[in-house]
């Protein structure tokens, strides 16, 4: 496949995590219409959120669904459904004035469901198409994808609010449209990806990878879920800190929550093109990472202000970055295609954990004390670093099929002047190498002369 066609495939890819991060971030700036608008109070309110928050426990299912008959079939209904529950809501909203409650948290539920086969979906489908260091290119243009999405969203959510608060709903079903489109046919999915194992066999084969490489996978998990509750928990923070203290609110107060997210997207982006599938630098980057994060939530315990505030939240952003399109890499290499879906989607669930227990517990140590807050995420950050230090082995990152120095051998003969050209690489079915074309060339010829 040509650059144009790869990079317009990736495209169609990163789109899903950017919109499905839309789903909730978008509607935080609009709860207080909503509540008031609805007569809520505050706990009926924030059930629109955990709403779409509790299908994520399908992830696993949805992966699992996906190896079997393939991740585009996957993606594309629970796109569909992503966007059929915004227009539930938004209708109902429109319409059933002080009944729409109990249809917009329908909806909110059944874009939930939709989520749960996107985003870690999309992942595997990466893992799948691309390999060598371009796999890891392509999973930092997915993460940073991911995390441009948290960015444009609180300032996007406020400014589509001032046309009415409903209209949040409706922008989903909008913007799945192209998305769905893209995937359908923009991406040519390899039948041979699919498990043709039977399910016990199945079974044994997820047990495998788990037994063989348990302290790994595990790791992954551990410093995956950590990194994203310390940075969500510290988002909340930031929210409360920017319009109790600041006094910011609106679409400043959004732009304001989108720094420490920008420098988070942009690190991801940066840190997958270079790390080129590299075991050991990969293992130090989530180290640093985690080193980062700990030392700007030590260095605000001692001195705050507004400006050495978001430069510290900033410098965590920057470690969630460099960290976050490893683990990406290393858990979308670690097991073989038939098994990727599922073991990507735990690996999403307990992302999901982190990102939805950060607030709440930040919220609590918050009552109790900043310096709480400050120094347990720090520590938190830096017993996750030293665990990473000592149990992401390079040993057991040999990826599978690779040679052993982390550098994964492409399934297929790819002539040297497309490699140049291309920078996105797929994996394309086998093809005969030219030696083998020659050989079949002269066979052909020695027949019709005899």
């Amino acid at each position: 496949m040509g650059a144009k066609a790869g990079a317009a495939a990736l495209a169609a890819i990163a789109g899903v995590p950017f919109i499905m991060v839309l789903g909730n971030s978008m509607l935080i700036p609009v709860l207080p219409q909503l509540q008031e608008a609805l007569k809520l109070s505050e706990f009926k309110s924030s059930m629109v959120i955990t709403a779409f928050s509790i299908p994520g426990l399908l992830i696993p299912v949805a992966g699992f669904i996906s190896d079997r008959i393939g991740r585009k079939k996957v993606i594309i209904p629970s796109l569909i459904l992503y966007g059929l529950g915004g227009i539930i809501a938004g209708l109902a909203a429109m319409f059933l004035d002080s009944r729409a409650y109990a249809w917009i948290i329908g909806g909110r539920v059944i874009q939930g469901i939709g989520a749960a086969g996107t985003t870690y979906i999309a992942m595997a489908l990466t893992g799948d198409l691309f390999t060598g260091h371009q796999r890891s290119k392509a999973l930092g243009v997915v993460e940073a994808a991911n995390g441009f999405g948290k960015v444009l969203s609180p300032v996007l959510g406020a400014a589509i609010g001032l046309i009415t608060w409903y209209a949040t709903f409706l922008f989903f079903p909008a913007i799945v449209i192209p998305i769905v489109l893209g995937i359908w046919f923009l991406i040519k999915e390899p039948e041979s990806n699919r498990a043709t194992k039977s399910i016990a066999q199945y079974k044994e084969s997820i047990s495998k990878v788990f037994k063989e490489k348990s302290v790994l996978v595990s790791t992954i998990f551990l410093t995956g879920t950590i990194a994203l509750l310390l940075l969500f928990g510290m988002l909340f923070f930031l929210s409360d800190y920017l319009e109790e203290t600041v006094g910011l609110k609106g679409i400043v107060k959004g732009a304001a929550l989108a720094v420490p997210v920008l420098f988070m997207s942009a690190t991801s982006y940066m840190t997958g093109l270079f790390i080129k599938q590299n075991v050991k630098l990969m293992k130090w980057l989530v180290v640093v990472g985690l080193g980062l994060i700990a030392a700007s939530l030590s260095a605000l315990n001692i001195y705050e202000n507004i400006y050495f505030f978001f430069a510290g939240i900033s410098i965590a952003g920057l470690g969630t970055g460099l960290l976050l399109p490893c683990l990406n890499t290393m858990i979308t290499s670690t097991t073989a295609t038939e098994e990727r879906g599922l073991i990507t989607s735990i690996y999403g669930s307990v992302r999901f954990l982190g990102v939805a227990a950060g607030p709440p517990l930040f919220g609590y140590l918050m009552e109790l004390s900043k310096a709480y807050m400050y120094w347990g995420g720090a520590i938190l950050a830096g017993a996750t670093a030293v665990i990473a230090l000592f149990f992401i082995r390079v040993k057991d990152l040999s990826m599978a099929g690779s040679n052993g120095q982390g550098q994964q051998p492409q399934q297929a003969y790819t002539p040297p002047t497309q490699a140049v050209r291309t920078e996105f690489v797929f994996a394309p079915a086998r093809k005969p190498l030219p030696e083998q074309k020659e050989a079949e060339g002269n066979n052909e010829q020695s027949k019709s002369k005899s």
